[in-house]
């Protein structure tokens, strides 16, 4: 049987123009799916992103025995009275990097666990000692034994406990906010994050009835409940995808619409935007105008933890960076990996020179050639996509499974705003 890869051909040159709606957040639905393991009682989850990770979290719950319905395109309904952690799917889980979040769910229903560690994208090292570190401070102990962690609370859910993370980490701040979620006694996060998918999830589990709020500078407070109630709840929509659209609009000098964005958690990003030269106009809460803008220049991007420019959309910015004027410095702390991509745009025609794995200076502007490149990462892959955008020529993408992982059929709505974008499959 031969291997089928899908492909993106994109011949650039063409300015976007139209309207475009955001979808469900990729990485707020992974929580959100996994609270429901914290009640017996059936949830409902509209807005769902159809993405691979998302259909893999999915899976997984119902390799777990979880009951699930769909009600409609995007919403499902879900019981997990029947969850046992002998049906779990190791083989799957140990691919996928948002199932770390099954400790946390898991851990606050069962008193032992055993799970391997995650996979994810290659963007350098994403160790788990964060969480590691945040459970054994919620008095869980923790055995790694023939590539399994084991995880026993013993009588961690009858005490009050105060959690120092190691680092700002979204996805050690989402376990101990599940972990948490029933626990009586009260429980204090430190240094956590704050962004859309905490926040996101925070509203869902005061729906299950947990007392949790912001109680300082990265702050949370949680006192948990035994027996929580199920809920209904939307998903957010996503502020990567609405930024990566936007840069898209920029970078191809064109007028487009973004409709369903949540801005509020992009006000850095779309500041820094203004302060390069671009042309947006706010028309509400959750609607934004990008504008032909001729005369960008880009000093400094930076990725940072939020309310900082996600490190998500990072790569987008680099793209953009080759077509303005004069040098920018990119610098993004958190990945050591994240900054690969620049590799295939200098081989598109871009100049670029590294300093070192975090650090990278962009001369611009550059005239893109179409070439063909690999799609190594989600991220990394949605920015070689607004290349090809701008790129003369033809660029063939490969391996866009990885971009299928966090963008819901982005080729088609990038067809609806006028872009030359096709799927294919070789044999």
């Amino acid at each position: 049987m031969k291997y089928m890869e899908e492909k993106f051909i994109i011949k650039g040159g063409r300015p976007l123009k139209g309207e475009v709606e955001i979808k469900g957040a990729k990485n707020a639905a992974f929580p959100v799916l996994v609270a429901s393991l914290l009640t017996k009682e059936t949830c409902v989850i509209d807005n769902i992103p159809l993405i691979e990770d998302v259909f893999k979290m999915i899976k997984i719950l119902e390799g777990l025995g979880c009951q699930i319905l769909w009600k409609g395109k995007r919403k499902i309904e879900i019981n997990t009275c029947k969850v046992k952690l002998s049906k779990m799917p190791v083989n799957l889980i140990g691919k996928f990097r948002g199932s770390i979040l099954l400790i946390g769910g898991l851990l606050a229903r069962f008193k032992s666990i055993k799970i391997p560690a995650p996979g994810g994208c290659i963007i350098g090292a994403r160790p788990i000692d964060t969480h590691l570190d945040a459970f054994s401070q919620a008095g869980v102990k923790i055995s790694l034994e023939n590539n399994l962690y084991e995880f026993k609370r013993n009588g961690a859910m009858e005490k009050p406990h105060e959690i120092v993370l190691k680092e700002v980490s979204v996805t050690a701040t989402l376990n101990m906010l599940l972990f948490a979620a029933s626990n009586p006694k009260k429980t204090v996060v430190k240094i956590a994050d704050q962004d859309y998918q905490v926040q996101d999830l925070m509203r869902v589990l005061q729906k299950m009835g947990v007392e949790v709020k912001l109680a300082g500078v990265r702050q949370f407070e949680i006192i948990g409940k035994k027996r929580l109630k199920g809920f209904k709840h939307a998903i957010v929509s996503d502020p990567i995808e609405a930024g990566t659209f936007i840069v898209a609009a920029l970078a191809t000098k064109g007028t487009v619409t973004i409709r369903n964005a949540e801005l509020g958690y992009l006000d850095l990003f779309l500041k820094r935007l203004k302060d390069f030269g671009a042309k947006l106009k706010i028309l509400d809460s959750k609607s934004i105008r990008v504008y032909p803008s001729k005369r960008l220049k880009i000093d400094k991007i930076q990725s940072l933890p939020y309310p900082g420019i996600h490190s998500d959309l990072q790569p987008e910015l680099g793209v953009l960076a080759t077509q303005t004027k004069g040098p920018t410095l990119i610098h993004d702390p958190l990945f050591g990996g994240r900054l690969k991509y620049l590799d295939e745009l200098n081989k598109m025609g871009a100049n670029i020179i590294f300093c070192d794995p975090h650090r990278a200076i962009v001369y611009g502007p550059s005239q893109l050639q179409g070439v063909e490149i690999p799609s190594s990462d989600l991220r990394a892959g949605a920015a070689m996509i607004i290349a090809g955008l701008i790129a003369k020529g033809e660029t063939i993408i490969h391996n866009i499974y990885q971009i299928d992982r966090g963008y819901e059929r982005i080729e088609e709505r990038l067809h609806s705003l006028g872009a030359d974008i096709k799927r294919r499959i070789k044999t």
